[in-house]
């Protein structure tokens, strides 16, 4: 593939895309990696202010580049950023911005066709950014769709758009009607705008949690947690040890072996928020993790919870003018409703016509492993481990990377 001069393509410039960028050039293979934004890490430049990393520097690095120690333990939004910009220049990671790739095609199933709308004498990734480039390629297997006409050939496609890409809003019934303010909370960005203000935050994952107690720290009149079902709650660390090393030495481990563990640990190291509406949940941490739902590490609900700070309440089942109904009947009247409700994929249109996706959208197969379907089509990002996301990315950069280099050979 680098002997041809036809780089493989890589979709989307955060952890994932920089990481198997870095990893394939480790081997001797050229790699453009696509960025629809001016910047490499666009969601992490987005995320609120007051995050960091739930897991440890020292596990969160991407290959050949650790995170600096100056950065702390938990590493801060901006400071990932910041590495993220590093890494890109100590890689000399070739990124054309400004490329939104619509929609992936084999190339075969393309022989003799024009391309999208004067695809023909479009520039490519390379020319966007001022590089020579080429638009005939040996072995291509892959024709990338993308703004402006471009029409870019490549010989394997490496997708790391990401697993939380397209903010979801549930469409609660009179939601359009809501006379307050409702936005979903990847649009949340400090607790300053809110001082003194009746917030309800929807959804108790990690960014829910979080949020709710920036908001009761940074001065809302009134916080309000809605909780369909109650999460396992952890600290971030206890006693100095990781949460996240445990995930890793568990993860082999039985379910239920884990959920016993998992439970003697919690007890020991978190207050039981049942008399304060946050009970326990009956399922086990191990078993609720395996469908998805992730644990969410303390980064001051706890606390906020028990001093009345952050007040648990019931789901959000619908709306009407400027009130907003729970499950349990109860009707609230919040100024502001912030929706933790999670994201999409956002894989549809790019790629779901191929038939590699399952029915919620997330791709079949991932990491090193491609789908009988689309060979040379790589997904990386698409998980949520209880491991770590960043180190996940980290070694899926590497199986990639050696993958793609096999299939060359």
């Amino acid at each position: 593939m680098s002997d041809s001069g036809t780089p493989v393509h890589i979709v989307g410039a955060g952890p994932g895309g920089l990481a198997t960028a870095a990893a394939l050039r480790e081997r001797g293979i050229s790699a453009v990696v696509l960025e629809r934004t001016d910047a490499v890490g666009s969601s992490w430049r987005s995320h609120y202010d007051r995050l960091r990393l739930h897991t440890a520097r020292v596990h969160s690095s991407l290959p050949g580049l650790p995170i600096p120690r100056a950065y702390g333990r938990w590493v801060r939004r901006a400071d990932l950023v910041r590495y993220l910009e590093q890494y890109a220049a100590h890689h000399r990671i070739e990124v054309a911005t400004g490329v939104e790739v619509h929609r992936l095609e084999r190339a075969d199933d393309e022989e003799g066709a024009p391309g999208p709308e004067g695809a023909q004498g479009a520039p490519d990734a390379h020319e966007a950014q001022g590089a020579p480039g080429t638009r005939e390629a040996q072995g291509a297997r892959w024709v990338l769709h993308a703004n402006g006409g471009r029409r870019l050939l490549a010989p394997a496609v490496v997708m790391a758009t990401g697993y939380n890409h397209t903010p979801y809003l549930p469409d609660w019934p009179g939601r359009d009607g809501f006379t307050g303010e409702l936005l979903h909370a990847s649009r949340y960005r400090s607790p300053a705008p809110y001082a003194g203000r009746d917030v309800l935050v929807v959804g108790a994952g990690n960014t829910g949690a979080e949020i709710a107690a920036d908001l009761a720290e940074g001065g809302a009149g009134r916080v309000r947690l809605a909780v369909r079902t109650p999460p396992h709650i952890l600290r971030r660390s206890t006693l100095g040890w990781p949460s996240q090393r445990s995930a890793i030495l568990c993860r082999r481990l039985p379910v239920r072996l884990v959920d016993r563990m998992a439970a003697q640990l919690t007890k020991l190291s978190v207050p039981d928020l049942a008399p304060y509406g946050l009970p326990r949940p009956d399922a086990g941490l191990y078993t609720r993790a395996r469908e998805g739902a992730i644990p969410v590490l303390d980064a001051g609900l706890v606390e906020a919870v028990r001093q009345g700070k952050v007040e648990p309440v019931a789901a959000v089942a619908s709306f009407e003018d400027g009130k907003v109904l729970l499950t349990d009947g109860e009707t609230v009247t919040p100024e502001v409703v912030i929706a933790a409700t999670g994201y999409r994929r956002g894989l549809e249109d790019l790629v779901g016509h191929l038939g590699v996706l399952d029915p919620r959208g997330v791709p079949r197969v991932h990491g090193r492993r491609t789908h009988p379907a689309a060979p040379g089509l790589f997904f990386t990002g698409f998980s949520n481990p209880l491991s770590g996301g960043l180190r996940e990315l980290a070694l899926e950069a590497r199986r990639i990377a050696k993958a793609v280099a096999r299939s060359a050979g």
